[in-house]
Formats: C-alpha cells, sequence, structure tokens
C-alpha cells in the first residue's frame, strides 16, 4: 500500500510542475503591461518601476519563472497588490468558505444520487428508471447559475424562506451560518445529482452483468441482498471516480455560484481579483485551485482499492 501511495504521489508531481508552468506563461501572455494595468495610466514612472523592480518584470522569463516558483515552494505566493495581504492567507481563508459549500453539496449529492442511480438500473426500463434518468437528465440541463437565480427568486424572493444573497460565518451565528449556505448548497446539489446518478446506474448496470450477480441470485439471496451486498462495491468505484472530479469541477466552478449569492469564497476571489489585475492572487488562486484538484483525484486514487474488489494497492 505504501508503495502504491508512494507511486501516486511522484506521478503527481509532474502534473503539478506543468500547471505552475501553465499559470505562469497565461498571465505573462495577457496583452499590456502589468505594473501599468496593474497602477494605471496615471502612474509615475517610479511607481511603476518600483513595481517592476517587487514583481520581478525586469529580469528574463525564465529567471521570473524560477524566482515565483522557489517563492511558491516555501509557501510565499507573494503579495497582494490591492489589500497587501499575503497572497497564501488570503486563499487559504477564502477556500474554507468554498470548501464548506462545496463537501456538503457533493456529500448530499452522492448520498442521494448512487443509491438512486443503483435502483434505477435494478429496474432498467421501468417507470422508476424513466423517472430517475429523466430528472437527472433535467437537472443537468439546467446551467447552475440559472438554478441558483431560480432557487434565489423562489425561496427567497417569493416565499421569503431563505436569506437572498449574503454570508455569515459560523464563529459569529451557526444558525444563520446554516440559513445561508442552504440555497448555495442547494444549487450545487441539484446540479451535480443528475451527473452521478447517471454514471451510478451505468456502472451498477455493468455489474448486474457479471457472473457473480448470477452466481449469487443462483444461491436464493433477495434483490436487494444481491444489489448492496454484492454489485455495490464493485459497482462504486467508477462512481467514486466521478465523485472525485465533481469535487474538483465544482472547487474550479464555484465562482459563478459565489458571485450569484455574493459569497466571499476562492471563487468570488479569483474574480474580483481579475477585475483588480492583481496578478500575484490570479496566480496562487490557479495554482491553488489546479493543487486541490490534483490532491482530490490523488486521494481518489489511493481510496479505489478499499471500494473496487478488483482492483489491488500492488
Amino acid at each position: 500500500m505504501l508503495r502504491f501511495a508512494f507511486n501516486r504521489i511522484v506521478m503527481a508531481l509532474p502534473t503539478l510542475l506543468i500547471v505552475a508552468v501553465s499559470v505562469f506563461v497565461l498571465i505573462r501572455l495577457i496583452p499590456g503591461d502589468p505594473a501599468t494595468l496593474m497602477l494605471g495610466d496615471q502612474a509615475t514612472p517610479a511607481n511603476l518601476a518600483d513595481l517592476r523592480a517587487r514583481l520581478g518584470l525586469d529580469d528574463s522569463l525564465p529567471v521570473q519563472f524560477g524566482l515565483w516558483f522557489g517563492h511558491v515552494l516555501t509557501g510565499d505566493f507573494g503579495t497582494s497588490i490591492t489589500t497587501g495581504q499575503g497572497v497564501l492567507p488570503l486563499i487559504l481563508g477564502r477556500f474554507w468558505v468554498s470548501a464548506k459549500i462545496v463537501l456538503t453539496a457533493a456529500a448530499l449529492a452522492s448520498l442521494v444520487a448512487v443509491p438512486a442511480g443503483m435502483i434505477a438500473a435494478w429496474r432498467q426500463n421501468s417507470w422508476v428508471d424513466l423517472v430517475l434518468v429523466g430528472g437527472a437528465t433535467l437537472l443537468l440541463s439546467i446551467p447552475a447559475f440559472w438554478m441558483g437565480l431560480l432557487l434565489l427568486l423562489f425561496f427567497g424572493l417569493k416565499l421569503g424562506w431563505l436569506p437572498v444573497v449574503g454570508y455569515v460565518s459560523f464563529s459569529d451565528d451557526v444558525v444563520k451560518a446554516l440559513l445561508y449556505m442552504v440555497l448555495p448548497v442547494m444549487t450545487l446539489f441539484l446540479h451535480e445529482i443528475g451527473v452521478i446518478l447517471r454514471m451510478a446506474r451505468a456502472s451498477t448496470l455493468d455489474v448486474l452483468r457479471l457472473d457473480f450477480i448470477t452466481h449469487a441470485r443462483a444461491k436464493g439471496l433477495s434483490e436487494m441482498a444481491v444489489l448492496w451486498r454484492h454489485a455495490f462495491k464493485p459497482s462504486f468505484g467508477p462512481t467514486w471516480t466521478l465523485i472525485g472530479l465533481v469535487l474538483g469541477n465544482l472547487l474550479g466552478g464555484i465562482a459563478v455560484v459565489e458571485t450569484v449569492f455574493t459569497i466571499p469564497g476562492l471563487g468570488r476571489l479569483l474574480v474580483d481579483s481579475i477585475f483588480a489585475r492583481d496578478y500575484p492572487v490570479i496566480q496562487g488562486c490557479l495554482l491553488f485551485i489546479a493543487f486541490i484538484y490534483v490532491l482530490v483525484n490523488l486521494i481518489v486514487d489511493l481510496c479505489y482499492p478499499l471500494f473496487d474488489p478488483r482492483v489491488t494497492a500492488e
């Protein structure tokens, strides 16, 4: 198991290096002088020269990358141009806001979609299957931002059950914090439930056609016992992989939902930094999101043998 984990970690390192190079190059491909864009047209030559020196823009690109990546390896992502805060503490503070929403939505979607997908596969071509797959397809077809606006309009403005926009920290008021999280979590939950349900159904259909399922039925086991005792773990493997991808995608794409509900999360920080031309924060956010994405998929790989008995860690 340790060797399996070590190999996966080693395989993830080149991916992170490629991501770091890509982020650095993409930022440098933005038209215009970064120092002029950050300070505006009214900046004095002295201010421009000072900012260029602080950002290392006077050096060659390989030197700039080496200096930046060396600082990143030590945990120094730079300093925000607009706020003067350290980039990494700023990112971490916003990340926990986004992580609570994303993890809650993904967990709820998995708890509902996986059993529903297995039931749809067990009752293939019945009205239950048609209703579940049709509902999943409908939810999957609605963009997340539109889903959020519909929920905001109905539950927030029409019924007045939930707060419309904003965010309250759990350290300030637990009840209000939960209320403010309901609509963003529900938006992501409804959007992702369709993806997970369809994958759970497809993987369960594949497993139900295997010989050991026929053998289990021949022993006289009930359909529920066959489904949950014999088909669940082998069919959950591909779904588990998809859940890892969903977590990464949600973290990278939550900016739209955070903008709709004015939540001060990581996605909103990235959007605000783009408008403010805060390049150190943009680089830090992109690199951090990529790192979390790789880390989540690494954890998925390490846990895969626990869910699928056909896969071993050897």
